[in-house]
């Protein structure tokens, strides 16, 4: 967790790109972001060259080599040195300004070779946005007190920072609550042996929390250099069709200790879009409202089911994309559970018939508030291609720890912790009555009920006998009180009168 004293200093560097006119927080993120990789970059190098300093060597392939660095937009050589952030930070106002959005961000934009990092290849179409030299200095000041060498830090000041994203406006669906991942995370327990894809993945969130929770529970097993080059290279993947969440969720990632996952621009429901039978876990909240033009739609997602609706579309692309025995977690919009246009029902059929659902969890409508109200749940199924389903767990989840209304205070009420434990023992729920907050129910009773997921279709209302009161006992009440307003009103009449 990031102190009180970091999180004053993000706040202060916030409120200083408002000052200076960027409002829109995606986009103060995005500006941030750059200036973190300009950082980041030159910290690494000047490690290295401390190292080799020690050891009398020069460093191996640096960033920043010796003389100068030819620029393509200026048509001019630029000293290395003026591109390195422990330079240009000493710089004064208006230098520093032309340096960093004329040199040091075309340097950093050129870097899309792919050797630095994910980051640097989705640079191609950035744009630098601080236009008041004041207002950089005031920025890189702020920037430069952080400790970026510390990842654990540093993820947890990203992850801050995304979170006043969503917070700040029209941007925020990019973001799923953290705890509401790291619930989800933790419902699948990967391991260091999945592959692992979110296919609308924004700003990484699940990708990142599924590279730490396997960090901290395959420490030893990553010590071997089989398994270290798998988390490296092959263990997290992700698209998105959002040039500018491609950037922060890269940065996400190497402030997470992950430098080159296989991220890229892609549209996942499209036909573009070939990945079959690839991933062993697929976690995502994939976008819920709208459709997408069916002449784009990958035509295997639409045998599955016939529709455009992107909610339908993405459960078809798990399954699509999923190895036998793959696994899934999947947030959806409540209108999945018991919609019942044709690909609804025909998708539910296709978890429940052809695969193996295990488990929908519906949870309170103020989890993703202030910036959307919507009801939705998760779904845990797996990929069998020969069913499987016998018994559906259902859970009621009523409080996440915060507060469900705009404010989304702390609070004391948490079920997550129950969720999970419940999940992992779903043998002990067998004996839980409809009446209480979990319970399983039989496939065949789901097929009975066409399918439907709604967890108020099976839940038991337990209705309590109210005792009222006699009709003249109330009138009788109601007299004496009238008898009593009356008597009042009179002695307020002498006094006045």
């Amino acid at each position: 967790m990031i102190t009180g004293e970091i999180k004053s200093r993000i706040n202060a560097i916030w409120d200083t790109f408002w000052t200076g006119g960027i409002t829109n927080g995606i986009t103060v993120v995005e500006q941030m972001t750059y200036l973190f990789f300009m950082k980041m970059l030159d910290d690494a190098q000047r490690k290295k060259e401390a190292n080799a300093n020690r050891m009398g060597a020069t460093v191996k392939d640096p960033t920043f080599g010796q003389g100068t660095w030819h620029n393509p937009d200026t048509d001019r050589d630029v000293p290395y040195e003026n591109l390195r952030w422990n330079v240009f930070k000493n710089m004064e106002a208006e230098k520093m300004h032309r340096t960093i959005s004329n040199d040091a961000f075309v340097f950093i934009k050129n870097l899309n070779a792919g050797k630095e990092s994910a980051y640097s290849r989705f640079m191609q179409n950035a744009t630098f946005l601080i236009q008041n030299p004041r207002t950089l200095v005031k920025i890189v000041e702020g920037i430069d007190s952080l400790d970026m060498t510390n990842k654990d830090t540093m993820g947890d000041v990203y992850e801050y920072m995304l979170g006043k994203m969503a917070a700040s406006g029209n941007n925020g669906q990019f973001r799923t609550p953290r705890h509401i991942i790291r619930m989800m995370v933790e419902l699948v327990e990967p391991t260091y042996t999945d592959i692992i894809c979110d296919p609308a993945m924004g700003s990484a969130g699940f990708i990142v929390e599924s590279a730490k929770y396997i960090s901290e529970h395959f420490k030893n097993e990553l010590l071997k250099k089989e398994n270290s080059d798998h988390y490296k290279t092959n263990l997290l993947h992700g698209f998105d069709t959002d040039s500018t969440m491609l950037r922060i969720g890269a940065m996400n990632l190497m402030l997470h200790g992950v430098d080159n996952p296989d991220i890229k621009y892609s549209d996942s429901l499209s036909i573009d879009n070939t990945d079959t039978n690839r991933y062993t876990l697929c976690l995502a909240n994939p976008p819920f409202a709208g459709s997408v033009d069916k002449e784009v739609i990958s035509k295997s997602l639409t045998a599955i089911t016939k529709t455009k609706k992107t909610e339908l579309l993405f459960l078809a692309l798990f399954v699509r994309m999923l190895q036998i025995g793959g696994r899934c977690a999947s947030i959806v919009p409540d209108g999945v559970l018991f919609g019942n246009s044709t690909g609804h029902k025909s998708i539910r059929k296709e978890l429940i018939d052809n695969q193996r659902l295990q488990a929908v969890i519906s949870m309170p409508s103020g989890v993703f508030k202030p910036y959307a109200g919507v009801s939705t749940a998760i779904l845990v199924f797996t990929k069998t291609n020969a069913g499987g389903t016998d018994k559906v767990w259902f859970y009621d989840m009523k409080a996440d720890g915060f507060s469900l209304d705009d404010k989304r205070t702390p609070i004391a009420d948490n079920d997550i912790p129950d969720v999970v434990a419940r999940f992992h023992n779903l043998e002990a729920e067998d004996s839980r009555t409809r009446k209480e907050q979990s319970f399983l129910v039989p496939v065949d009773e789901i097929r009975a009920n066409d399918y439907d997921l709604s967890i108020n279709k099976y839940k038991e209302v337990e209705k309590v006998k109210v005792e009222y009161e006699k009709p003249e006992v109330v009138m009788g009440r109601i007299e004496a009180l009238q008898k009593e307003i009356n008597s009042t009103m009179e002695d307020l009449k002498k006094i006045i009168l």
